[in-house]
């Protein structure tokens, strides 16, 4: 392994302390700050760490627990949490103090802005009864929340403004006397204190106030202050609106299709881009285009629009041939085969289309010639002898896409016949150098063939007037914007509108009736075609731009087709079609440190997650969390069992789980009364900003960011919890009992929120959240009209269901096995003898289940490592679950049958390692 830093970077502290105390072999190399060490981010980013796999991890908070699990230090739940807090809500302020402090002299300013988030370690500090923050030694929490602070706390003109504070002065000066807390903070900060920061901080963004009042609140729920900031008579009234509960509203009613456009309603028409049916898509695939639409669909039914969304395989084209010549099948075949494939993925990545079709149909073929015949008949089109590469040894014209070559604009060496990956520039097949045919190897030649070109110079004034008032009033996205001004101030040529080729929509024309149209010409005529096969009043959505709302989703290498060619065709064809308003694009997701490759085995496909073990709700989750929307992204296995067990079972399901546990094991099941004190004011305030953050996001389809406020509110109950401790008041006397009744019901009714709010994003999960919680249907759309306001959904006296675990823990053996069997083929040197290959069904880590039987001496070698490492991840995650169990006080029956389930576990671990299986003795019970 291999650690880069840099001096004067304030995260570097932390990682270089972890990597001390841990004792874990690795290499450490001094670098500049703009030293660019990622390969696949755009910007620099320190510390990295480089694992032996190739891959990079570069949260400073992922290198140390990382470290620290190495290290054979696993963190616990409360340094988890502590991290948590670190990262998202410590972290902006501290960046903003820094900033003062360094480069702007206002020491006490800082104090201010720091003010609240010391008073709340100091509370936490002072409800402890151990040396440091979660345990009698030192955590990797302690180390984060030491090297955050350290900067500021150790300036002399800085820390004589702790003031009362004096639980994190002792708890700040006893993490500073580890001598890797010392070595660590001198080699990074050069003994000068604030001074070697200033050109770290010069070189970031400028940190944005926090609030716009001089007094920070020492509120602990109040670690993210409210924005802006809100007065006590705006506090009031969100606190009473929300006492008044659900008004009187129907359910909301189930979709009758088919769906047409309606007077008087929000009519949104949604489409993602239409995948090729012979590819099987990656995780990439799925997240630039139907995931996301389908996010923003299922928000705007949410939200109570009458909205469409239709999707469907492009089954046309020259690849469709050559993947039915592999397989030996027709094109038809292959289309029949791989559309059901793409139906079972989307299915069980739970993507709610209203209608998935195709766009090999009479309906295509005959809306397709409509437009070439209304284009022809309008001057629109131009004919013209072009120069074309002809494979001779495979008898065919090339399309674009199985050529390969070197690009003319910016020698990227693989760049394809039509485009160039690398600079974004569209190419003719035949100004590639170097070219070579993709199917074959072999060098083609260059021959002519007459063809039709659509004028795209004689449409370019009708298309700039469109595009001024689509960008000034829609929500495009920046790369959209900025891929289609390029294509406009490049200028516009003719662009090629048929192929020669078998399998594609014929083209009418006479004079071309053994050519067929270029997919990209009637591709996007599929949206049209598969809405007419829907309903046959199809063009009520799509010859309406009066009434109807058009978004657009799809990777940016998408975007000109959508935003040039396409438009064009409509415009030239003058039918009154409804061209699109918003332009989602994203960029690319990478899998790791390189590309998605079926071929090499590089990467998740989407007939694969659903045999990794992790439900559809945990993929979409972290899908989302990485959604590439400003630069690419990288799936990393790493980072999403960090976010699983950070964000969803610490933070999210630990909340949604102790809300409901406290009704029912305190309450008898039922909701109690509440009396609203200020504090509890303050967080439904909190908590109602967050929702209209939430609103606003997902209404310009800042769909990650949306994300965020979810995690945000619980983050805010957890917190509101740990202060208030309802589990101790339950024991106290008639005040205490009430304010824990209090507690309890106000956060129970966040839960119901948050169930409406994750319907979006993980739709199992909120299912079950509102069974759980027996929410009223018509909860949603009550919270989400309008602007948003936070409700009480769960009145008194409400009775909840049963509740239970909503997420599990991923385990570092089973992310690694995982890990390993998509990271492609290993060279053959690397299987040994007697060893299963990586990439085989068997490396999958078992889950653990009721019907595990004990393996005997007979049948189980004693040197199976594959086997054991397997067996060591079930034992691991059963172990997990029991723990979980016993966490939240589940009857005795259900834990003894998880108990025996994890002893069976072990006993066959017992014998695959060669060791006794006989379990050791129980201890006893404390008293």
């Amino acid at each position: 392994m291999k650690l880069f830093v840099s001096e004067g970077n304030p995260h570097c502290v932390k990682v270089l302390v972890v990597l001390e105390l841990t004792g874990v072999k690795c290499d450490v190399q001094l670098v500049n700050h703009e030293d660019k060490v990622v390969p696949f981010l755009n910007r620099p980013v320190l510390p990295v760490l480089l694992l032996p796999s190739g891959q990079h991890l570069f949260s400073p908070n992922a290198i140390c627990q990382y470290l620290f699990e190495v290290g054979g230090k696993e963190a616990s739940n409360s340094s988890s949490q502590f991290l948590e807090w670190e990262a998202t809500e410590l972290q902006p302020v501290l960046i903003q103090a820094l900033h003062m402090v360094a480069l702007q002299g206002k020491t006490h300013d800082a104090g201010l802005v720091l003010k609240g988030s010391l008073s709340w370690l100091e509370q936490c500090l002072s409800k402890r009864r151990t040396q440091f923050l979660t345990a009698e030694t030192v955590t990797v929490a302690d180390i984060v929340l030491w090297a955050a602070f350290y900067p500021i706390l150790a300036d002399p003109g800085f820390s004589a403004d702790l003031g009362e504070l004096q639980l994190v002065r002792d708890w700040f000066e006893r993490v500073g006397l580890i001598p890797a807390c010392v070595r660590a903070s001198q080699k990074v900060l050069q003994g000068k204190g604030l001074e070697s920061l200033k050109n770290f901080l010069k070189k970031q963004p400028t940190p944005h106030t926090q609030r716009k009042d001089s007094q920070p609140s020492t509120n602990a729920i109040e670690t993210e202050d409210l924005d802006p900031a809100m007065t006590e008579e705006e506090i009031e009234a969100t606190a009473q609106a929300w006492c008044k509960g659900l008004p009187d509203c129907p359910d909301a009613p189930q979709r009758q299709h088919p769906i047409l456009p309606q007077e008087g309603k929000r009519n949104v028409l949604v489409t993602s881009a239409l995948p090729y049916v012979n590819n099987v898509p990656h995780l990439g695939n799925i997240i630039g285009c139907v995931l996301s639409a389908d996010v923003f669909a299922r928000y705007g039914r949410l939200r109570g629009w009458n909205l469409l969304y239709v999707c469907g395989t492009d089954e046309y084209g020259t690849a469709t041939e050559n993947k039915a010549r592999e397989e030996g099948l027709t094109p038809r075949e292959i289309c029949d085969k791989y559309h059901t494939v793409h139906s079972a993925i989307y299915k069980w990545f739970q993507i709610d289309f209203d209608y998935f079709g195709r766009t090999t149909t009479d309906r295509q073929t005959e809306i397709s010639q409509n437009i070439f015949w209304r284009l022809h008949e309008r001057g629109f089109l131009l004919e013209d002898t072009v120069e074309q590469l002809r494979c001779e040894r495979c008898q065919r014209f090339l399309a674009d896409r199985f050529v390969e070559g070197v690009c003319p604009h910016c020698r990227y060496p693989e760049a394809r016949g039509d485009q160039c990956d690398k600079c974004g520039r569209l190419i003719n097949a035949v100004e590639l150098k170097e070219p070579q045919c993709k199917v074959c190897g072999q060098t083609p030649v260059i021959r002519t063939s007459k063809h039709l070109f659509l004028d795209l110079p004689k449409l370019e004034g009708d298309l700039e007037q469109w595009l001024e008032r689509s960008l000034s009033s829609g929500d495009w996205t920046p790369n959209a914007k900025h891929i289609t001004h390029s294509w406009i101030r490049d200028g516009l040529k003719p662009r090629c509108i048929t192929r020669d080729l078998q399998w594609g929509t014929p083209v009418p024309h006479p004079d071309y009736r053994e050519k067929v149209f270029y997919v990209w010409f009637d591709a996007p005529i599929g949206y049209l075609s598969i809405t007419a096969n829907y309903t046959s009043q199809w063009e009520k959505w799509w010859k309406n731009p009066q009434q109807v709302e058009l978004y657009n989703f799809m990777a940016k290498d998408n975007v000109p087709f959508h935003s040039v060619v396409f438009p064009c065709s409509l415009l030239g064809a003058q039918d009154n079609y409804t061209l699109v308003n918003h332009l989602i694009a994203t960029e690319y997701l990478n899998y790791e440190d390189t590309k998605f490759s079926k071929s090499r085995g590089v990467g998740v496909f989407g007939d694969m997650a659903k045999d990794t073990g992790i439900v559809s709700d945990v993929w979409r989750f972290y899908l989302l969390y990485m959604r590439p929307e400003g630069q690419d992204s990288a799936f990393c296995w790493a980072d999403m069992a960090l976010k699983n067990n950070s964000e969803l079972l610490n933070n999210l399901g630990n909340f949604i789980n102790r809300a409901g546990m406290f009704v029912s094991k305190f309450f008898e099941g039922c909701v109690p009364e509440i009396v609203l004190r200020e504090e509890d004011k303050c967080l439904i305030a909190q908590v109602c900003w967050e929702l209209k953050q939430y609103i606003q996001l997902l209404d310009k389809v800042r769909i990650r960011d949306a994300l965020k406020c979810i995690l945000n509110i619980s983050r805010h109950g957890n917190q509101y919890i740990q202060v208030n401790e309802p589990w101790k008041k339950i024991k106290g006397g008639d005040n205490d009992r009430q304010r824990a009744g209090t507690v309890t019901a106000v956060s129970v009714n966040m839960a119901c929120l948050l169930s409406v709010l994750l319907e979006p994003y993980m739709p199992t999960v909120s299912v079950t959240i509102r069974a759980q919680l027996q929410a009223p249907a018509c909860c949603g759309s009550a919270m989400l009209a309008a602007d948003g306001c936070f409700l009480r959904s769960l009145s008194t006296g409400h009775r909840i269901g049963t509740v239970s675990p909503l997420f599990q823990k991923l385990g570092s053996e089973q992310i690694e096995a995982l890990r390993k069997r998509f990271g492609g083929q290993q060279p053959e040197e690397a299987t040994h003898a007697g060893e299963v290959p990586i990439g085989t069904a068997s490396s999958t880590a078992p889950k653990a289940t009721a019907t595990a039987e004990p393996a005997t001496n007979a049948s189980v070698s004693a040197a199976d490592p594959q086997r054991a490492t397997q067996l060591a991840a079930a034992v691991s995650e059963q172990g997990d679950k029991v723990r979980a169990l016993k966490a939240q006080k589940a009857d005795k029956s259900v834990i003894t049958v998880e108990v025996n389930k994890l002893l069976e576990l072990k006993k066959e671990l017992a014998l695959t390692e060669g060791k006794n299986p006989e379990p050791s003795p129980q201890k006893g019970k404390k008293k």
